[in-house]
């Protein structure tokens, strides 16, 4: 089976091509990095030649302002419009969890946007929801960093490796579309705070 993975040059992608790979599909890695500009549209026709499924894992440089508003609705409709030009069977895209209820947020509410795309198209889709990755939370550590002080809201979260929402990507990917949105967290919830003191100094971290 050809599956296009768009986004294949980020951390879900590049492991969601090489699960794919593993399991003997013929996989399109599609990314800026590969010739392949969502934006623009440039190069995705080619890609999705022969492909079944479509499996989108995009995401915006930049979180700010109007940039991820922008990035989302061009990248979706191009791809979404490709996927309909070759006739692909199953759009399967990833997301957040908590979208729906964040969109005071530039990031999620651009988010939104994406998922709504999906829904309206005439693609059968399926949408994954995941948490934050493990990998990417020394990131959200920095935001609230000041001087030598961190400083994060107790908030819960429900971080979740890297490679298991890659692994579940991969399974629906070979499965039938679901028409529907399904998550995915890890197994346990701690505190925003509280993961800034696992993985970082104590002497560095303190909640709000």
């Amino acid at each position: 089976m050809k599956i296009v993975v768009a986004g294949a040059s980020g951390l879900i992608g590049t492991q969601l091509a090489a699960d794919l790979r593993r399991s003997g599909h013929d996989v399109a890695a599609a990314s800026l990095s590969l010739g392949v500009d969502t934006v623009t549209g440039k190069g995705l026709a080619a890609a999705m030649t022969g492909a079944e499924v479509v499996v989108d894992v995009t995401n915006a440089a930049s979180f700010g302002d109007n940039s991820a508003l922008d990035f989302f609705k061009a990248s979706t409709k191009n791809l979404i419009a490709a996927a309909a030009e070759a006739g692909v069977r199953h759009y399967l895209a990833l997301s957040v969890v908590g979208t729906p209820r964040l969109v005071e947020s530039d990031y999620f509410r651009a988010k939104a946007v994406q998922e709504n795309l999906v829904r309206a198209s005439a693609r059968r889709y399926t949408i994954l929801r995941s948490t934050q990755f493990y990998e990417f939370i020394n990131g959200v550590i920095d935001i609230g960093a000041e001087g030598n002080v961190v400083r994060l809201p107790p908030a819960s979260a429900r971080p979740v490796a890297a490679h298991e929402v890659a692994a579940l990507l991969a399974e629906l990917a070979t499965g039938d579309p679901l028409g529907n949105i399904i998550e995915i967290g890890g197994p346990e919830q701690f505190g925003i705070d509280e993961i800034a003191r696992i993985i970082s100094p104590p002497t560095k971290t303190s909640g709000r």
